[in-house]
């Protein structure tokens, strides 16, 4: 008894579930805070599922037009849901545009491609938190450029770079000299259709991107209390020794994220891949098939003139359903490693 007096808030409570029911709604439900509160829900409500119809819609029609038969892109009384389902497109592109084949060789440099830069990255970031040196701002500021500048702008001297690659050292470049291939008698070598552009890009940190993983692991590094370096060097450890058995296990969850960034970002790219591979030569990728018909889709597709487009819109999407779908149940298994990257990312101020 004293504590409710003490507390007026327990008293009302006690006198409102002491009195009648008609009072006890009356006072809930027809108040103008009640009011105000399921306005403010039904906006929220409405908002979201408008928003998420803007988001959501173009992919529900893709995968809805991924399923539909020919005949039923002429058929006017068929707008989303379709009269038949099928997966005839689904089939022609996995047998005809050799899919199988263009996934494992995807698969290869892909995963190639994101553990060489997950493991070059986070010794450069790695460098970049730990290490004060001279001109370690101007060379981190160079590689924020590197997420700056266009891609495009980089095209022609990247293409006849590997078109022609020669090793060379600083001299030669500025002097304009002969490269070590040229030196020793063997020509330069032109590495296009293969995998060693994206190897090498990746190799030395300047892939499409890694501005971006540099950063994040930096900051993140930034977050490691240095107390548990200097704990480790009393001990004897040395430099390399503490980054791996001290620092690495620490970033498992932040190298998972630039993992799942480079991987991504490597399997559905059509910059590189398109400078690099031509599409009917050298290895066949996924970013190629979307410009590629099934024979037996465009004879069919042939019948209908007046719905051609919609119907290689369709084919199109349905290529880009396949190719994104690998992409959807990794990130299925590995949205909890992503989250906990993000968030221990470490993006603080300077």
């Amino acid at each position: 008894m004293n504590a409710t007096l003490r507390d007026p808030s327990k008293k009302i409570k006690v006198d409102f579930e002491r009195a009648p029911l008609k009072v006890r709604i009356k006072e809930k439900y027809l108040s103008l805070f009640f009011l105000k509160k399921v306005v403010w829900y039904l906006f929220r409500l409405i908002l979201l599922i408008g928003v998420t119809y803007v988001v959501l819609f173009p992919f529900i029609s893709k995968i809805m037009g991924s399923v539909m038969e020919f005949e039923d892109f002429a058929d006017s009384a068929v707008i989303l849901i379709p009269k038949t389902f099928t997966f005839d497109t689904y089939a022609a592109i996995w047998s005809e545009l050799d899919y199988v084949t263009a996934f494992m060789d995807t698969f290869v440099i892909s995963i190639s491609c994101a553990v060489i830069q997950t493991i070059v990255c986070c010794l450069i970031g790695y460098g970049f938190a730990k290490f004060k040196f001279k001109g370690s701002k101007w060379i981190f500021l160079i590689v924020m450029l590197t997420m700056i500048v266009p891609h495009p702008t980089l095209r022609l001297s990247m293409l006849t770079s590997f078109k022609e690659f020669d090793l060379r050292d600083p001299i030669s470049v500025i002097l304009g000299g002969p490269g070590l291939f040229e030196l020793i008698g063997a020509g330069t070598l032109d590495m296009r259709n293969t995998y060693f552009p994206f190897i090498i890009l990746s190799l030395f940190g300047i892939a499409f991107k890694n501005g971006l993983y540099i950063f994040l692991l930096r900051q993140f590094f930034r977050g490691v209390p240095d107390e548990l370096e200097e704990s480790a060097y009393i001990d004897g450890s040395g430099v390399f020794k503490t980054f791996v058995k001290i620092i690495l296990p620490l970033s498992i969850p932040m190298m998972i994220t630039v993992f799942l960034f480079a991987f991504s970002w490597q399997w559905t790219d059509t910059f590189y891949t398109n400078l690099f591979i031509s599409p009917n030569q050298g290895v066949p990728l996924l970013v190629h098939l979307v410009e590629q018909y099934p024979a037996s889709l465009i004879n069919e597709a042939s019948k209908l003139v007046s719905v051609q487009t919609r119907i290689y819109s369709a084919i199109t999407g349905t290529t880009g359903i396949m190719i994104i779908m690998p992409l959807v149940i990794i990130y299925a298994f590995c949205q909890k490693f992503l989250v906990q990257g993000i968030e221990r990312s470490g993006l603080t101020a300077d």
